[in-house]
């Protein structure tokens, strides 16, 4: 899974399996001052928001609903930050930390790269903040059961930005599979999600303004290379195993939430997953490039999914933004807001949902904001978030180990497989573990 000189598979799985063991060591210094804040949003009011890296990503989702406001940002880089935060008239700030101490911030955006999405978020459930992350919600398993913990033990909203939950089209699909509309359902199609390779760019100099030891986070320490710090760039830091599940991760994380969906297991998973031909040996990346040569190598071996109701998902030719289902009376295809049905006619009839209720309006961050002042659980929860993320996991995993795997959902465990159990977690880099507990 890594290569020789970074991080060899048995000392990856040693030290994986002693920190499972150990559990982390202590937590990212929080300021005490943080924890445990009032953080209730009146009906009437309108709710400040900061933001926790203001990338590419971060600046897609700053059209926030009328009744939010920006009051604050902050980024490893502070350059970016106070560019971003003249723009839009807020304060900057270049450690969230400080972001979390401010009375005025209610909630918060957390649109990190992927190895920053747990540990940012822990912490705003500390501080009393709701809390928008992009997806895939967390680098490993461990870390969404943990942020599970937190955002219920400090009674938060979490909405996971998985935003295809929040379009028509996509939960019309979804209800009606859910419905039996196509009767039994016995195969899932989705698609081909390559994993991570391995990065070993040559050093650049690091920018002025950006901490770049910060950017690495958990992650090991590398050198600064601009085709590592961009997300997707020759080819950029998701294609790279420290920092994210490459694609399986990336667009699997809208595919395969949407599989989860449909198939009504936004609390539990598979319970088999296997793999068909020789385990993956993913190649390293010595000088930039297109993620083309990774891609195509990381595709493989084929992965398949058994869930306990007996349905078989298969990473094949299916849609990157969804699958198609098949059962026994037709199939349905789900994709980024687009629905076909076969045969035609298993369209026809009611198109509201299992409530009897009116399709929502097609805003993902207005329903955090609505959940936020209602203190409800918002349509892309934590639990559905830390689930669908789990199943781009186990399709790494399985790439990785080369044999048939049994997961037990509700332990979340692979049963009798301590190498592949070891997996569910990485080693993390002092100081920026996850706390022992939340």
């Amino acid at each position: 899974m890594a290569h020789e000189k970074r991080c060899p598979r048995r000392r990856f799985l040693s030290h994986t399996g002693r920190l499972l063991v150990a559990g982390a060591a202590a937590p990212w210094w929080l300021p005490s001052r943080v924890l445990a804040a009032a953080g209730r949003v009146g009906a009437n009011d309108r709710v400040g928001v900061g933001y926790i890296g203001v990338g590419r990503r971060a600046n897609q989702l700053m059209d926030l609903p009328q009744d939010a406001q920006i009051v604050a940002v902050s980024d490893v880089h502070r350059a970016r930050a106070d560019a971003v935060a003249a723009a839009r008239k807020c304060r900057a700030y270049g450690d969230y930390r400080a972001l979390l101490d401010s009375k005025d911030v209610d909630a918060v955006v957390v649109a990190t790269p992927d190895h920053w999405h747990a540990l940012p978020s822990i912490h705003a459930c500390q501080a009393g903040k709701d809390v928008y992350c992009e997806k895939p919600l967390t680098l490993t398993i461990r870390e969404g059961r943990m942020l599970v913990h937190a955002v219920r033990k400090y009674d938060r909203v979490l909405q996971t930005g998985s935003q295809q939950r929040s379009m028509a089209a996509n939960r019309r699909g979804c209800e009606w599979v859910r419905s039996g509309r196509i009767g039994r359902v016995h195969t899932v199609i989705g698609h081909n999600y390559a994993s991570p390779w391995q990065a070993a760019l040559p050093g650049q100099g690091v920018p002025t303004g950006l901490d770049w030891d910060r950017w690495c986070g958990q992650a090991p320490l590398e050198p600064y290379h601009e085709d590592l710090y961009l997300p997707r760039a020759n080819p950029g830091w998701i294609s790279f195993q420290p920092y994210s599940g490459g694609e399986m991760t990336g667009w699997g994380a809208h595919g395969l939430d949407q599989v989860q969906c449909a198939l009504g297991m936004d609390h539990s998973g598979p319970v088999e997953i296997w793999t068909e031909g020789d385990p993956l040996q993913p190649p390293i990346y010595s000088a930039p490039e297109s993620a083309s040569r990774g891609n195509t190598a990381c595709c493989r071996p084929t992965v398949l999914f058994r869930y306990a109701s007996g349905v078989v998902l298969t990473l094949a030719d299916g849609p990157p933004g969804g699958a198609i289902f098949i059962g026994d009376q037709g199939r349905i295809t789900i994709d980024r807001g687009r629905l076909r049905v076969a045969p035609a006619e298993l369209a026809e009839g009611p198109t509201e949902d299992a409530t009897g209720s009116p399709p929502r309006a097609d805003d993902h961050l207005q329903n955090w904001i609505d959940c936020v002042k209602s203190r409800t659980r918002p349509v892309a929860d934590v639990e559905t978030g830390h689930r669908s993320a789990t199943l781009c996991h186990l399709g790494n995993i399985a790439r990785w180990i080369g044999r048939p795997l049994w997961w037990d959902p509700d332990q979340e465990i692979f049963s009798g497989d301590a190498d592949a159990t070891a997996l569910t977690d990485r080693p993390q880099r002092k100081p920026y573990q996850l706390p022992d507990a939340v």
